[in-house]
């Protein structure tokens, strides 16, 4: 078994958190949408939510912990009311819920690769799995909303790049026996400064060589 990233308490504040801010994100993507309350409580969850319940059903890690701690379960429906009363206050500070979305990146895609690992999954797969965990509530999201995944579009700033970094981190540690809280915090802060840093200056993955598609941008 790894050492842990941080103590139990710790932790379990941190993944609320994290499950907080990305449930804003999708309550706020519902409202621009137009849902009703329903759909915001809905989009909210699956945001929050959706990677980690996929990485525990691929693990066999059941039931998910989003159904076995109530916190987990409670806290996007929080986040949802939030949105529905006070959407317009924050939507003004979008910069700062962008900030903390990425601390929840760089802090899923380290937990959810050393969750794998510790469930015997090669270090490959592990780091993944961690990616997943970290951007598959997003593309749920998206979905849902019908959307083309952010994930996926040339025209939005790196999201997955940052993660991966983060989970390959990780794995490299864990190969050679260097995977300790320091190391993965320090994977976890590289995975969200390069978030920030793409935010930043609007860094993006390159497009097919030499492109000549006649498919309307939107």
């Amino acid at each position: 078994m790894l050492e842990p990233l941080f103590a139990p308490s710790v932790q379990h504040t941190l993944d609320l958190i994290g499950i907080f801010v990305f449930a804003i994100s999708g309550a706020l993507l519902a409202v621009r949408k137009n849902f009703d309350v329903f759909g915001i409580a809905v989009l909210a969850e699956v945001t929050a939510l959706g990677g980690g319940l996929f990485r525990d059903l691929i693990i066999g890690a059941v039931p998910p912990a989003a159904f076995t701690d109530l916190g987990y379960f409670v806290t996007p429906l929080l986040a949802a009311l939030l949105i529905v009363f006070l959407h317009p206050q924050v939507e003004r500070i979008q910069l700062g819920v962008n900030v903390f979305d990425a601390a929840g990146l760089g802090l899923f895609c380290v937990t959810g690769t050393t969750k794998a690992y510790d469930h015997g999954l090669g270090l490959t797969q592990s780091a993944t799995l961690g990616l997943a965990t970290a951007v598959g509530g997003g593309v749920l999201r998206d979905v849902l909303a019908n959307e083309v995944p952010s994930l996926l579009r040339w025209d939005r700033d790196l999201y997955a790049v940052p993660a991966m970094v983060g989970a390959t981190m990780v794995v490299l540690c864990i190969r050679y026996d260097a995977l300790t809280p320091f190391t993965s915090s320090l994977a976890a802060i590289t995975a969200f400064v390069l978030r920030l840093l793409a935010m930043r200056y609007h860094w993006r993955a390159p497009r097919a060589w030499n492109r000549r598609s006649t498919v309307r941008e939107e």
